[in-house]
């Protein structure tokens, strides 16, 4: 007979009057690393009183343990969002000393001149504090709509927006397409999840291990140089850079 206080191990025999109860929940479980790619439309929130759809509702149920989402997206931003049940890894994800990237595609709507787009990555003043992109490559457009892919290196409510506006452009589409190295490819369909395969899952771990990330130098930033022609959006080929701050550019698969 049990008493509080006792210590109950996996080898135990566990009943509750007749009926044997099961020790599984003693054993040590692994962690999940799940991917969600998020519609616009639906809240990064466990739970909405507007009745609104949330991101939550979508994921698979957990015998133990929570769904912890590494990073927020808005609710008229889609994309990539990394799921995890190891609550110490997506802080370690989203902490600004990690400096994890984070990659964007983004429509604007208007002209964008080439000094706006330094001025982008040579940083803006949002209220919140400096602020700047890491990386801009042009990606396609048509008319007064064009396409670009952008890199920060932290997740500040709104960031990628703010940037936009404070040099007076307007963001009318945006899509996480990047997490450190995870990315969002086309087989995984819009409001869909796919758990992370053993390559992802190990890359990912190496990137918050100091032991195997690799040191990155930061050489003097480039001025802007002359644009060539770009690609349409659907186009396969890989995008023309247009600017890159540092060694690294935003990864196509």
């Amino acid at each position: 007979m049990a008493k509080l206080g006792d210590r109950v191990t996996i080898e135990d025999r566990i009943t509750l009057g007749n009926h044997p109860v099961g020790t599984w929940r003693l054993k040590k479980q692994k962690h999940q690393v799940i991917i969600y790619n998020k519609p616009e439309g639906e809240l990064v929130t466990r739970d909405d009183p507007e009745g609104r759809p949330t991101v939550f509702k979508r994921l698979p149920k957990l015998k133990s343990g929570r769904w912890i989402s590494v990073g927020r997206l808005d609710i008229n931003t889609s994309g990539l969002i990394i799921f995890t049940t190891d609550g110490n890894l997506a802080n370690q994800l989203m902490h600004p000393s990690q400096q994890v990237e984070r990659e964007y595609a983004v429509r604007v709507h208007g002209a964008v001149s080439k000094e706006m787009l330094q001025q982008m990555v040579d940083g803006v003043e949002l209220e919140d504090g400096p602020a700047r992109f890491e990386d801009i490559v042009e990606s396609g457009g048509e008319g007064s709509n064009h396409w670009y892919h952008v890199v920060i290196m932290e997740g500040r409510n709104r960031e990628v927006r703010r940037i936009w506006e404070a040099v007076g452009v307007r963001v009318n589409r945006l899509k996480r397409v990047r997490y450190g190295p995870i990315i969002l490819d086309s087989s995984l369909s819009i409001g869909r999840h796919r758990e992370l395969n053993e390559k992802e899952r190990e890359a990912l771990l190496a990137t918050v291990d100091a032991e195997k990330r690799p040191k990155r130098a930061r050489p003097e930033r480039k001025k802007a140089g002359k644009r060539e022609a770009r690609p349409s959006a659907k186009s396969d080929k890989k995008p023309t850079p247009w600017h890159t701050a540092g060694k690294r550019k935003p990864k196509r698969k």
